[in-house]
């Protein structure tokens, strides 16, 4: 693979990897990871041009040391040997859903929160609904653990994932074995 040099742009490197829920996408700056996302190619497509302007990043395909130690971290979390993880995040959004999802860190592995509570936390409660859409527009998959938080009514509720990966995953983090 060819070196590619650029004088004022940062340069975000991507990749692809399987896990137990199907194919995922990866991209990192040389210091963080800043999106690990299920692979769909609308949402990949917005979130590397959201990358682009946000970071004034050139997004290319190649290797990071970073996506090493996720593959890692994620094969243990998946096999039940991992309950945090140590990769670097550089969260790209505005101040409030950086606020948000800083405050999804704070969720503990195998529990949940309503939208509610998480919104007292940051805001108010009635926030719910800002609070709902900025997880939503979370980019780091399962390491910014938006898919503990769940419903006012206990449900579920949405993941950009698919609830089926919510489920999947909550699943995982609650299973005695």
């Amino acid at each position: 693979m060819r070196e590619y040099k650029s004088q004022t742009k940062e340069i975000i490197t991507t990749t692809t990897f399987s896990t137990p829920l199907g194919e995922m996408f990866a991209a990192a700056s040389k210091k963080a990871l800043v999106l690990l996302y299920f692979f769909t190619p609308y949402d990949i497509e917005a979130n590397i041009d959201k990358l682009k302007k946000t970071l004034n990043a050139d997004v290319i395909p190649g290797n990071n040391e970073i996506f090493d130690s996720l593959r890692i971290q994620l094969d243990e979390y998946f096999n039940k040997k991992r309950t945090t993880f140590e990769i670097p995040l550089q969260l790209v959004g505005t101040a409030f859903q950086i606020k948000v999802w800083k405050e999804l860190l704070n969720i503990p592995y195998g529990k949940t929160i309503s939208y509610k509570e998480q919104a007292i936390k940051i805001e108010n409660e009635k926030a719910y609904r800002a609070v709902a859409n900025a997880n939503g527009q979370n980019m780091i998959s399962i390491l910014v653990p938006c898919h503990r938080v769940i419903a006012n009514n206990g449900e579920l509720g949405g993941y950009t994932g698919g609830i089926e990966k919510k489920e999947f995953l909550l699943k995982l983090e609650n299973s005695n074995d």
